[in-house]
């Protein structure tokens, strides 16, 4: 695997621990979910990913709204990005960011898979 492609899928590992953790914080009323380090972090580690993928496609000549599975794969990341943010910060009760976690685990699992099997569908047609 070359740098680009290491540091693109070890930032989507760092990312998605990051989350989980941040929401289990979130679930236990941790006062870590304040330190200035878990509020920036996450930005840098999501910066860095979406920079190596952008790199990555271009340099794959593979581009969303070309290519279906980086379309369903973009499309997929906006949604996870809506769900987390309902998630930790903006839903209402802690059912409703249960839910929202729950749903972004889901979404990204499935930009993952799209990622290995360069296929949107994943046996579902």
């Amino acid at each position: 695997m070359d740098l680009l492609k290491t540091v693109h899928v070890g930032c989507a590992a760092l990312s998605l621990s990051g989350f989980v953790l941040r929401g289990a914080w979130m679930w236990r009323a941790s006062p870590w979910l304040k330190a200035r380090a878990t509020r920036v972090l996450p930005h840098v580690i999501d910066s860095l990913l979406l920079a190596a993928g952008i790199a990555l496609a271009v340099r794959a000549g593979q581009y969303p709204f070309v290519n279906g599975w980086l379309t369903a794969k973009l499309a997929a990341l906006i949604l996870y990005i809506v769900l987390g943010s309902v998630a930790l910060k903006y839903g209402k009760n802690a059912r409703q960011r249960r839910l929202a976690f729950v749903a972004a685990i889901t979404v990204f699992l499935y930009i993952v898979a799209v990622a290995i099997t360069r296929s949107a569908a994943l046996g579902l047609a």
